[in-house]
């Protein structure tokens, strides 16, 4: 290109063809509606789809539920399930008990019959043992019988000799121990009392009179003078603290007392009362200045008195009664064992 060339000189570009607006106006009245109607059919599918979304989820959430329901049952029906097989179980615990006990008891009772005769001899023998011992002792301490109560023991001892089993070697061995106490046993205590009271009584005879010469009775009133005998008649002196009785009524009557009250003490001291038969004697001994004047005699007759209070009315055998004792015991826990096993 040269210099000298001016750029108007250069070929101008060609130009486009122009479209006519009424084309233009055609070509979008023509396009919208095809527009519209796709993006109508985008938003309708997209709707479709969002419903047919929310129905899955809701049938979902619906299928859940209806699970979990059924899961709640099925957990409702498995715990009475566990509760029923609790108590068939507890049902089943006692039941295995029960049988165990039964069984127990099944096994006593074929040990029992195993020796039937020789139990039911032991048997009468214990009982003929009890009764013995129980009459023995009745007879030392209500009737004071010493030589029927060693006749018991001695019964009760040889039949139970006769038991040959290793626990019957105890009973032997109290028994003999019971014996040997019966044997150095002197006499009754409560005979003793009784035979003293007895000799006591047989020894008062009649009570001396009132040795009082001035009112005209007792020993020295035929030398009173005869209007002290008169005045005796009619006044009755005497000391104040005097308590002897004067009239042959008042002696009587205190004689009476005396003798009643030493009988009371005798069948206090059968009874073997200690408490009744020593107040007896004190209200005997308490009669007895209304008989005796001061005098060693009144004071040798309370002495007496007081000693017979004094005795003991039940024999000393702390051991007494020792083999009857141990003999229940065993019987009540040999009944008791079977309940226990039951």
């Amino acid at each position: 290109m040269n210099p000298s060339e001016s750029p108007a000189a250069a070929p101008a570009p060609a130009r486009a063809p122009r479209r006519s607006p009424a084309l233009s106006w055609l070509l979008l009245f023509v396009l919208l509606p095809i527009a519209a109607a796709l993006g109508w059919r985008a938003w309708q599918a997209e709707v479709d789809a969002r419903r047919t979304a929310d129905e899955a989820d809701a049938l979902r959430i619906e299928a859940l539920e209806q699970r979990l329901l059924h899961l709640r049952e099925g957990q409702q029906a498995q715990s009475k399930r566990l509760q029923q097989a609790e108590a068939t179980n507890r049902l089943l615990r006692d039941e295995l008990l029960a049988i165990g006990q039964r069984a127990a008891l099944l096994e006593d009772s074929v040990q029992r019959l195993a020796e039937p005769a020789e139990d039911a001899a032991r048997a009468l023998r214990l009982d003929e043992v009890e009764l013995l011992l129980a009459q023995g002792q009745q007879r030392l301490l209500l009737s004071g019988d010493l030589d029927g109560a060693r006749r018991a023991y001695a019964l009760a001892a040889r039949l139970l000799d006769a038991l040959t089993e290793p626990s019957d070697i105890d009973l032997r061995q109290v028994l003999a121990q019971e014996q040997s106490m019966l044997d150095a046993l002197g006499e009754d205590p409560r005979v003793a009392a009784v035979a003293r009271i007895d000799a006591f009584e047989s020894r008062l005879g009649t009570p001396p009179l009132r040795p009082d010469s001035a009112t005209g009775r007792g020993p020295g009133a035929g030398d009173a003078s005869w209007y002290r005998r008169l005045a005796a008649r009619i006044v009755d002196v005497r000391r104040s603290d005097d308590a002897m009785a004067a009239g042959a009524g008042d002696r009587a009557a205190a004689i009476a007392a005396l003798r009643l009250e030493l009988a009371l003490a005798r069948t206090a001291a059968e009874r073997r009362d200690e408490a009744a038969h020593a107040a007896a004697l004190g209200r005997a001994s308490a009669w007895l200045p209304r008989l005796w004047p001061e005098s060693p005699a009144l004071e040798a007759h309370r002495r007496e008195l007081a000693a017979i209070a004094a005795m003991p009315l039940m024999p000393a055998l702390p051991g007494l009664g020792t083999t009857l004792g141990e003999l229940r015991l065993r019987r009540e826990r040999a009944r008791g064992a079977p309940d226990v096993a039951g």
